[in-house]
């Protein structure tokens, strides 16, 4: 394909945050342009948001459904090539359904659904569709974080033993979503979020970032989840801590909390194997510490010679360079769009550009938000997720498209 890739977006209109995010990541490596857009709720708001990015007027759309359906009937060399979803979250599934549906791939903000049964037949309507899939759990995407993944792959940590994983925010420790602040309000509606708040929000970022990097799928959990200003009216959690026993006999801890006063995104990693471990932090992401048993502790930096392809493939610029929160998103749309580039092309696409998380990632997040909402509500008990491998069995891995193959 001679061309850049097109996009249409559906959601990130006027007031939003993440529609933002996803346009300039999507545009930094200047493969891809966005042709159209289903940018709100509101008809008016959705063709002015249009009009704020230059579009042409007939390809602002009022209705996402008007969208889909104008698009798929324009000529190949004209209509877009896949959707970015960037809507709160009980639209994603209605969106991603009609336009896998209408013969589009899709990209789509986390958590992937509402709850899990939608996301349970999203992965079957993939699987129809022959469509492309992803969900931009952006973490994933950082350099540092591809370097464990493939550190942990070639056995450089051996049998992984402990998880230590947080995530504490602080801009939820008043009650911000009485102020009209939109952000806020949405993301603790359960009618719009889901059954859960903060562990939808950036608990899953969390456990992404944990399944990804060590290769491990969680067995069970124990949750603890709390409401701190629920006599203030909120209705869904804004703190958790979390027990989690992984398939390979692993243990692992989470705590994400968004009520945690002082703390800006403070995303942090710990794994410990037996023969070594890491330490990363999403505030300093150019870093990594590497330990072993019998050497020295050793800092790895992004963008360095020593450090693997798949670390190589996610960086851009000469060390020293932050890459980041922006870069990360962007990764994951560059490989995405590689991967449309080869199935459209017919041709076999470089491992390396199916590293997004896909439909299976999608999945898996929604079956941890069951599980730790179910798991509180029962005084912390440990509860099996409804996606573990033999769980998936029920309904067939051959439903989701995450045959990707491995980096090391």
């Amino acid at each position: 394909m001679s061309r850049k890739i097109r996009y249409g977006m559906i959601g990130g209109g006027r007031g939003a945050f993440i529609g933002g995010v996803h346009r300039i990541a999507a545009a930094i490596d200047q493969q891809i342009e966005l042709v159209c857009g289903a940018f709100s709720s509101n008809p008016e708001k959705s063709k002015a948001s249009g009009a704020d990015f230059y579009l042409p007027a007939e390809r602002c759309y009022g209705t996402f459904e008007e969208m889909l359906r104008t698009e798929a009937a324009l000529p190949a060399d004209k209509r877009m090539d896949f959707v970015s979803i960037v809507t709160p979250n009980h639209m994603h599934f209605p969106a991603a359904k009609l336009a896998l549906e209408s013969g589009f791939h899709v990209l789509s903000d986390k958590p992937a659904t509402f709850n899990l049964a939608q996301a349970k037949e999203l992965a079957g309507i993939v699987k129809r569709s022959g469509k492309l899939y992803g969900v931009t759990y952006n973490y994933t995407g950082y350099p540092m974080m591809r370097q464990a993944r493939q550190m942990i792959e070639q056995g450089k940590l051996g049998n992984i033993r402990k998880v230590v994983v947080e995530y504490p925010q602080g801009w939820l420790a008043t009650m911000l979503e009485n102020t009209g602040q939109k952000q806020a309000s949405w993301r603790v509606d359960p009618a719009i979020c889901g059954a859960a708040g903060c562990m939808g929000d950036i608990g899953t970022h969390a456990i992404n970032l944990t399944e990804y990097v060590t290769g491990l799928h969680i067995k069970e959990l124990a949750a603890d989840l709390t409401i701190f200003l629920g006599k203030e009216g909120r209705r869904l959690e804004d703190d958790g801590n979390v027990l989690l026993r992984f398939t390979n006999g692993a243990k692992g801890v989470l705590h994400s909390s968004q009520i945690s006063v002082g703390c800006e995104n403070n995303l942090s990693l710990r794994v410990y194997g037996e023969l070594g471990g890491i330490e990363w932090n999403q505030l300093d992401p150019n870093t990594m510490i590497v330990t072993s048993l019998d050497q020295p502790k050793q800092i790895y930096r992004t963008s360095m010679g020593y450090l693997g392809s798949a670390a190589a493939a996610a960086t851009r610029t000469p060390a020293g360079h932050p890459e980041g929160y922006l870069e990360g998103f962007a990764n994951i749309y560059k490989n995405f769009t590689n991967h449309i580039r080869a199935v459209e092309a017919g041709t076999t696409p470089n491992p390396l550009d199916m590293d997004y998380p896909t439909i299976e990632e999608g999945v898996a997040g929604m079956a941890f938000i069951e599980a730790v909402v179910a798991s509180s509500a029962n005084n912390a008990a440990w509860t099996p997720l409804d996606f573990t491998p033999s769980a998936r069995a029920k309904y067939g891995d051959a439903s989701l498209n995450s045959d990707r193959g491995g980096l090391s």
